[in-house]
């Protein structure tokens, strides 16, 4: 494990888990976004789910990154989850290497924490061309899942014009977490793998009377590569993850 800028550590109010599985041009973008508009606010893991070179040039950086290499691939939870385990902020904030900042979120997102109940926070998401993304979404059921299969999207779950609201769950391309909401529900379960960890860790913080809230005064951009739609393999975990959420109780 590398560290760069270390005396950022103690200043940082958000610890973010960025996880490359061979994305190194667009980690390389979202940590200059994090430089640029976050500066010493965050301490970054950053961890190499498959070897790769990236250029990361010691004290590159205003805040500390930690750089972590899996000898074996890992699914998104166990990444994140290890991530967890080696930061110490306040909040944890786990960020896909496809999203990119135009401005600090984070002052806006934390605002939701003022009351106890609040465990996690979304932004709102926009693709490049600046649509809303269905970012904050109601669980999904069998029904729902069909119709996402066969029909065109109504768009998002949830209003993006009335401000703080209350959600079943909000993706995983971008979660920030209240730190021992995080630890008190045990982390994302690894036993799914690639989808459906971030409904599923909603839906556990809310058996525990704890809330997710979609904070659309927040905004991030999301290069989405939609991935599983092109890809067999990864089609078929995204459909034994949606029957896993679906057969298992909260």
């Amino acid at each position: 494990m590398q560290a760069s800028a270390s005396s950022a550590e103690n200043s940082a109010q958000v610890t973010v888990s960025i996880v490359s599985h061979g994305h190194g041009a667009l980690v390389s973008s979202l940590l200059a976004d994090l430089a640029t508009h976050c500066g010493r606010g965050v301490a970054v893991i950053l961890t190499l789910n498959i070897p790769e070179y990236l250029t990361l040039g010691d004290g590159a950086y205003p805040f500390q990154l930690k750089l972590i290499r899996n000898d074996a691939p890992k699914g998104f939870g166990a990444n994140h989850n290890a991530a967890y385990a080696g930061g110490n902020s306040p909040f944890f904030c786990v960020a896909n290497p496809d999203v990119r900042l135009r401005s600090d979120p984070f002052p806006a997102l934390m605002k939701a924490f003022s009351g106890d109940r609040v465990a996690v926070a979304g932004p709102l998401v926009r693709a490049p061309d600046g649509r809303v993304e269905d970012s904050a979404r109601r669980f999904p059921t069998p029904y729902s899942l069909l119709r996402k299969l066969f029909l065109p999207s109504r768009g998002p779950d949830y209003p993006t014009d009335g401000g703080l609201t209350e959600v079943d769950w909000v993706a995983g391309m971008f979660m920030l977490f209240e730190i021992r909401a995080f630890r008190d529900v045990g982390g994302f379960d690894e036993e799914y793998f690639l989808y459906y960890e971030d409904a599923d860790i909603c839906r556990r913080l809310g058996a525990l009377r704890r809330s997710v809230v979609y904070v659309p005064e927040a905004e991030i951009f999301h290069e989405a590569r939609r991935a599983s739609r092109r890809n067999a393999g990864l089609a078929r975990h995204h459909m034994a993850s949606a029957l896993r959420f679906l057969t298992r109780r909260g």
